[in-house]
């Protein structure tokens, strides 16, 4: 297990200085980001918390999953690695580009 933390179903007001705030109070908090939305700049409602030590990092999960914050019950577990996904102009996927000839021939193009 790790120390960096996944935090989630915050409300869309909560900003960097109340989570930390919050888990300061079970230990050391290393990093705090929530994540922003990258067009609006709005909360996206999750964040991850990076604790000093995995015994402050397993304290936070037990004291501060299914608290209420906000209004919210916060989701708190381990963070997972993140997965590396294709980058592509439009979300990736496929192959693109290149002359298709539908129907071969000398021609290349429909018959």
């Amino acid at each position: 297990m790790g120390t960096k933390l996944y935090v989630g179903n915050l409300s869309f007001n909560t900003m960097d200085p109340e989570i930390k705030a919050l888990f300061s109070q079970v230990g050391t908090v290393v990093s705090c980001d929530i994540i922003l939305d990258k067009f609006t700049s709005k909360s996206r409602g999750f964040g991850f918390v990076e604790m000093s030590t995995q015994e402050e990092a397993t304290k936070a999960i037990a004291e501060f999953n299914g608290k209420e914050m906000d209004g919210r019950a916060l989701t708190v577990n381990e963070a997972k690695p993140r997965e590396e996904r294709p980058r592509g102009s439009f979300g990736g996927g496929g192959e693109g580009g290149g002359r298709r000839d539908f129907g071969g021939g000398s021609r290349g193009g429909y018959r």
